[in-house]
């Protein structure tokens, strides 16, 4: 993660509060990745004339002609796939380590692309050149505009080759990010009024009724955040992250950690021991999905096993960092309400 140079999070930080922890200079890294790649997709149309999208950062990227060799974060090029632009480049969680697509890369052929870092952090300089980019995108999780996953100690070298796009995901509802990865995609030569599009929204607008109604009627139903890592055990309070506001927005009863706790997080989270995971009562626990977190099937801890939820089976997963297309979220949003619907009260 971005080690923000003002009061928000660290690196280490903002990780935690999605709970890829344990990572430590792994994670600042930056250099060549493994050498798995693929060839390069194409993205939107070649249309002619000048380009221009001004960004969450209140930059505007420009260029001669819509941009066709684009290379994004790996969840946010999945977003674009969904919506038809297709990334020459990916950096970020791409692959695991059997070769299979990671979580993040959504319906990415992950064979086809360039992965030119496969892990957060991870950015090779001299490989993103050959791929001529026209344009860098990625999400930022700060005030300062920090581009996610970007090695601040290269960027500037990085920003020189192609003009960039930031996406903000920082403290406001997942609403945002999906207008905006849109409209972006719009501007690279999605047809965004495609049937495949416009079904996608629907669905998702059905799921945040359905999320609201199943938080209306089970009002009681608490649902805690949580992340683990080998030591700590991390719970997210509801602020700053664009999922979790939204999930509160629509009435969710979500666990709070203490305000002094969150503090020390820049206010995403607490951190507990495993001794101490059962501070908050929870009726529902929802778990970091990403693959450098310790994922609840691989928990052996006695305190989590004894755990309400845990015990009642009333443990799903949390998309960290959402796919921001339609069709990515939809599905979260039907997930969680389903879990709220059929909860038992435990905690």
């Amino acid at each position: 993660m971005p080690n923000a140079r003002l009061s928000t999070p660290s690196r280490r930080g903002i990780l935690a509060a999605g709970g890829a922890l344990g990572l430590g200079a792994a994670l600042a890294a930056c250099g060549s990745d493994s050498k798995d790649s693929g060839s390069g997709a194409k993205s939107g149309s070649a249309k002619s004339g000048p380009w221009s999208f001004k960004d969450d950062r209140g930059t505007t990227a420009k260029a001669d002609k819509v941009p066709a060799n684009v290379v994004a974060f790996t969840s946010v090029a999945a977003a674009l796939w969904d919506y038809g632009i297709e990334c020459k480049g990916v950096f970020g969680p791409t692959k695991t380590s059997d070769g299979k697509a990671d979580v993040q890369a959504g319906d990415i052929d992950v064979d086809k692309v360039t992965i030119i870092g496969n892990e957060w952090g991870r950015f090779n300089i001299e490989k993103y050149a050959t791929l001529s980019p026209d344009l860098l995108v990625t999400t930022v999780y700060d005030t300062a505009g920090t581009l996610w996953s970007v090695p601040l100690e290269s960027k500037d070298k990085i920003l020189k080759l192609a003009p960039s796009v930031g996406i903000s995901v920082y403290d406001r509802q997942m609403t945002q990010p999906l207008e905006r990865l849109l409209e972006l995609a719009g501007s690279l030569g999605a047809d965004v009024k495609a049937e495949k599009t416009v079904k996608a929204k629907k669905r998702f607008e059905d799921a945040a009724a359905r999320l609201r109604k199943a938080a209306k009627a089970r009002p009681e139903i608490q649902v805690l955040i949580g992340s683990a890592s080998q030591d700590i055990f991390y719970v997210s309070g509801s602020n700053l992250s664009a999922d979790l506001e939204y999930f509160k927005s629509l009435g969710v009863n979500l666990v709070e950690p203490s305000e002094k706790a969150k503090k020390a997080s820049g206010g995403w989270f607490e951190n507990l021991s495993w001794e101490n995971i059962d501070k908050y009562p929870a009726d529902v626990i929802m778990m970091d999905n990403r693959t450098a977190t310790i994922q609840p099937a691989d928990i052996e801890k006695p305190t989590w096993k004894k755990l309400p939820a845990v015990k009642a089976g009333q443990v799903i997963p949390r998309v960290t960092e959402p796919i921001y297309s339609y069709a990515k979220c939809a599905p979260i949003l039907e997930d969680l309400a389903e879990a709220i619907e059929k909860a038992k009260k435990v905690g």
